[in-house]
């Protein structure tokens, strides 16, 4: 669902799709090729939230300020699943791992990974190509071209759903026996220790 608040309408660019079971409320803007997941909340009731093209935002996550902030999601960010952004920007490319915690004015770098389930404390700055993890998090090491290369891939797979999605998704009665020619998905995104593997055959 997608709310006006106070004279603000959000402003989504026709190539993103936004799930009807998202809400995406007021100061928002939302460029090219960005997917928005069921459950997730956009709230730009009290400042301005932008998301730059290929950012993708999974289900149940929750992006917020405090009143008077502006964020900015930088090109290519990757939230994971029910992870919470209040108030801090992300860099490009990074990826914020699933049920994360990014505080207020916090800064993750370009090309940074925060792992699942770490806290990052407001004002934190980290700058380009980190690996962050922990409560409270820190950075542990640096992100190589093999890790970039893995999380980028998967990226892409999110910026070319908002098409799929509008070309495909649509509200259905469910069936009531699985049908005998039912179509197989095909396994094309490894985990990172496949992708490895998969590299060094």
């Amino acid at each position: 669902m997608i709310y006006s608040f106070k004279g603000h309408i959000p402003v989504i660019h026709e190539s993103s799709f936004v799930h009807p079971l998202a809400a995406v409320t007021g100061n928002v803007i939302i460029g090219k090729n960005c997917y928005i997941g069921p459950g997730a909340a956009i709230r730009g009731d009290w400042g301005e939230i932008i998301l730059k093209d290929g950012v993708n935002v999974q289900e149940n996550c929750t992006i917020h300020m405090f009143p008077g902030k502006s964020i900015v999601l930088k090109e290519s960010a990757h939230v994971g699943h029910g992870a919470i952004i209040h108030g801090a920007n992300l860099g490009r490319n990074c990826l914020i791992g699933m049920n994360s915690v990014i505080m207020d004015d916090a800064e993750i770098g370009d090309e940074c990974i925060v792992g699942a389930m770490s806290f990052v404390k407001a004002e934190t700055k980290f700058p380009k190509r980190k690996l962050i993890v922990g409560n409270p998090a820190k950075a542990i090491k640096d992100i190589s071209d093999e890790m970039i290369a893995w999380k980028t891939a998967g990226t892409r797979l999110y910026q070319q759903l908002p098409n799929d999605c509008h070309e495909s998704l649509r509200e259905v009665e469910p069936l009531r026996e699985i049908p005998k020619n039912r179509p197989v998905q095909e396994d094309f995104y490894k985990t990172l220790e496949e992708f490895r593997i998969k590299n060094q055959e």
